[in-house]
Parts: C-alpha cells; sequence; structure tokens
C-alpha cells in the first residue's frame, strides 16, 4: 500500500513531501535542491515523480497553514514525547563492521534532535538518518544510523531533544553477548553431530520394530509374538536381539 503524506510548520523543517510503500520510505522531494529523492531504487524505473508537483503542494499548505494561524487563538498544540530504541543492525561480532540503529517514534511535532555518543564524546563521522515518517495517530518516527566497529570496551548512547522532554533523553547501547565466531562454528558441528547421533538412533529403531518374528534367532516359544509372555521374553537369549 502507497502511503503519501506532507506537513507544513513555523520551525524547521519548515515542511516535508513524501511517499512511502508498505511501510518504506519510497522517496521523498528536497525542498531545498528542489529534486525527488529515491530511497527505494527499484521504483525509480517503475515511475515517475516530478519534484515541482510537491513544492507546488507545499506552497499551498503554508498559504493555508498562514490563514489558520491568523483565524486561531494562538493555542499551541501539546507536544508528545518520543519513545526511542537502540539496536544493532547484525548480530554482534568483536572486531566486525556493525550499524547501531536509533528509532525515535511517536512524537510531535516533528521537530527533533538526535546526536549519537561513543564512550560519552560526540560522534560525527558515519551517520545518517531518514526524513520524519508518518507514525500512528498523527504522530512521527525517524531512524538514525551510526557505523561502528564493535569493541568490547566502547559504550554507546543516542542522544534525543525534543519539546515534549524535560531535559535530553540518553537511550543506552553496549554489547551484553558478544558472537564469538569460532565458539559458534563448534556449536554447529555439536549440533550437526547430536543430529546425526539421533537419526542413528531412529534408523536402529526403525530396523529393529520392523524385523519379524520368524527371522529371530534363538527363539524357542511361540514366534507368532515372541514377547507375548514373560516367559516367551525369558526363552529368547537376549544376545540375539541385540
Amino acid at each position: 500500500m502507497s502511503v503519501y503524506a506532507e506537513f507544513v510548520q513555523t520551525h524547521r523543517p519548515s515542511g516535508e513531501y513524501m511517499f512511502e510503500f508498505d511501510g518504506d520510505e519510497q522517496f521523498y522531494v528536497d525542498l531545498d535542491k528542489k529534486e525527488t529523492v529515491w530511497h527505494l531504487p527499484d521504483f525509480i524505473h517503475a515511475f515517475d515523480f516530478d519534484a515541482w508537483r510537491g513544492i507546488a503542494d507545499i506552497v499551498m499548505a503554508k498559504k493555508n497553514l498562514n490563514s489558520l494561524i491568523q483565524r486561531s487563538n494562538h493555542t499551541r498544540a501539546t507536544n508528545e514525547p518520543p519513545e526511542v530504541t537502540v539496536f544493532p543492525k547484525e548480530p554482534v561480532e568483536l572486531g566486525q563492521p556493525n550499524t547501531l540503529i536509533c528509532h525515535v517514534d511517536k512524537f510531535f511535532p516533528p521537530v527533533l534532535n538526535v546526536t549519537w555518543l561513543r564512550n560519552g564524546q560526540m560522534v560525527t563521522e558515519g551517520i545518517a538518518e531518514t526524513i520524519f515518517l508518518p507514525s500512528t495517530e498523527f504522530r512521527f518516527h525517524k531512524f538514525h544510523y551510526l557505523t561502528f566497529l564493535p569493541m568490547a570496551e566502547d559504550v554507546y548512547d543516542c542522544k534525543v531533544e525534543h519539546w515534549g522532554l524535560d531535559q535530553p533523553l540518553l537511550q543506552h547501547w553496549e554489547a551484553q553477548e558478544l558472537i564469538q565466531v569460532p565458539e559458534t562454528k563448534e556449536t554447529v558441528v555439536c549440533v550437526l553431530g547430536l543430529v546425526v547421533g539421533m537419526a542413528g538412533i531412529i534408523t536402529g529403531i526403525i530396523v529393529l520394530k520392523t524385523r519379524q518374528p520368524d527371522s529371530i534367532p534363538g527363539c524357542r516359544g511361540s514366534c507368532d509374538n515372541p514377547y507375548e509372555t514373560e516367559e516367551d521374553i525369558g526363552e529368547c537369549p537376549a544376545t540375539d536381539l541385540l
């Protein structure tokens, strides 16, 4: 399902115009560069969108906003504080490049300041972010990314500032359970060994179950069902059943 969303406001960013498909950002209009920016490359050849269509809609929306402000009693909207979660894109392995994702969700208005910290120090390289995306109940959400090299001694924080917060929110992250590659391989080998062993046990059971009673050597009792009575069981040598 394709969803279209736009907003204008008196603060930065002053407006935004975007489309999303099945919850993923499809494209947005860069209002400063006046061009369409595609987030899903597969749609570039399937669709075409003139950035000026979005710009014209934003201009009209700003005029309507000014008219509404003049007619209103200037009551401020309620600031909705964000919910913040931080998680790695891939399972964490020491020394293997990865990406930390800071998801800021369910906030209003779309005015936000996000900073990455490593061991308490601001990080300015290897960072990226999405535009403001529509969330539930006329609120917004946004993703911030940090590429990093996991080290045992490093800790990270996603610092979020928003009008709905009394103070900046620090969402902490550090590697709790690091994946060691050699141990992982040994675990796989052990699991495979267990599977092979179980397969051997199951095969043995099937062979034992499918043997015909008259094929059991040394049976001197009734061979219609050699296990029918305790006496019959006693007359079948144990060594012949192995």
